[in-house]
Order: C-alpha cells, then structure tokens, then sequence
C-alpha cells in the first residue's frame, strides 16, 4: 500500500448525494479477485453511454479531470452494500482521497484499509469547497495526513478528523496486517518473555 502524507492535486466536483457502492463500481464487476483495471470501470453506468462510449457529459470524461486525485463529493458517499471493489476502483481511476461530508462507515474502512483517504469536512466547509471548485476545478488543494487539514489554494485550511490508528497505517503505508509484521520483534520477545 502506497504511503499517504502530503496530497496536491486538482479536484473532480461530483455533487450528487446518496452515491452508493453499486453506483461507484456496479455489481457485474465484482467477479474479480484482482484490483488491476477496475478503475476504467468506475461510475461504469455514468461514465458510458449504452453502446459502451464515453459519456461525455460525465466530469470523468473531461479533460480538465484527468490527473486529479482528489474527488470532492456530495453528501452521504460510498453508502449501500460492503464491497471492497469500491475503494480499489477509486484507487484504480487514480483517486488518493474522497471529501464528503459524510462517508459511509463499511465504505469508510474499506477506504482505509487500501490507502484511500476519507476525509469528513463540515456541512459549511464543503459549501464552501463545492462553490470553489465547481467555479475553477483546476484550483490546486492540498491535503495534509499529518497535521490533518485541507489547504486551499488561498491559504484558507479545514481540518478533518481521522483516527490514530488509522493515521498510523496511512503515514506508513501498510495495513492492519502489515503494521501487526511491523511489531515482529516485539512480539517475539514479549514471547520469549512469558514463562514456559
């Protein structure tokens, strides 16, 4: 898993509430074991037309999206059913971090375990991002792991909860597994402490 600390990138705005889990990567995908090329079908019902071209209404088909990194919500994201597949799409397309302003909690830790970041902001700070955004998406905004704040383009910072553990294993760049193997050696002699 990629290490998450410090995060610059243009925004894609996608405001629209309730975005489910079957809407972020549609269960005909989900046969699959295997992250590799699950981003070319994220918002595979939105992205495409019936005849299977790019939908060029949609924010993912247009050129100012390509690159970004940072996908600004609407309300209520990554609710529905548990699916993995839904953060590995995410990652896939090429996204780090999701703003809402309240994300599902399967989704949320799902998000976690693959190094996504979900960050929650305020009702009145993601007002704020979706009017900044939607005007100039090509607006630069940083998120910050470590002193957990978003910074805009004029200066101006959120904050964003997020919890240590959780943190840790971001800023490391491993998983629950991968940090419990990061305490190997202390496991060993905590082992070799106790009485046989």
């Amino acid at each position: 898993m990629q290490s998450f600390t410090t995060l610059t990138s243009h925004v894609v705005v996608l405001p629209v509430n309730d975005v489910d889990t079957d809407q972020i990567i549609p269960a005909r995908f989900l046969k699959t074991t295997d992250k590799n090329g699950l981003g070319a079908n994220l918002f595979a019902d939105w992205r495409y037309l019936p005849d299977g071209s790019p939908n060029p209404k949609f924010v993912l088909n247009r050129p100012e999206s390509q690159g970004a990194q940072i996908l600004l919500a609407g309300d209520n994201f990554g609710c529905g059913s548990s699916r993995e597949h839904a953060p590995w799409a995410l990652l896939g397309w090429g996204f780090r971090a999701v703003i809402s302003t309240t994300i599902a909690d399967i989704f949320r830790n799902n998000a976690l375990k693959n190094g996504l970041l979900p960050v929650v902001v305020s009702p009145q700070a993601h007002a704020r991002l979706m009017a900044l955004y939607a005007a100039q998406p090509s607006l630069p905004l940083t998120i910050d792991l470590p002193s957990q704040t978003l910074r805009l383009a004029d200066g101006s910072q959120e904050s964003f909860p997020i919890d240590s553990f959780s943190k840790t294993c971001l800023l490391n760049g491993v998983d629950e597994l991968g940090y419990l193997l990061s305490l190997e050696a202390e496991i060993a002699r905590y082992e070799q402490s106790l009485p046989r």
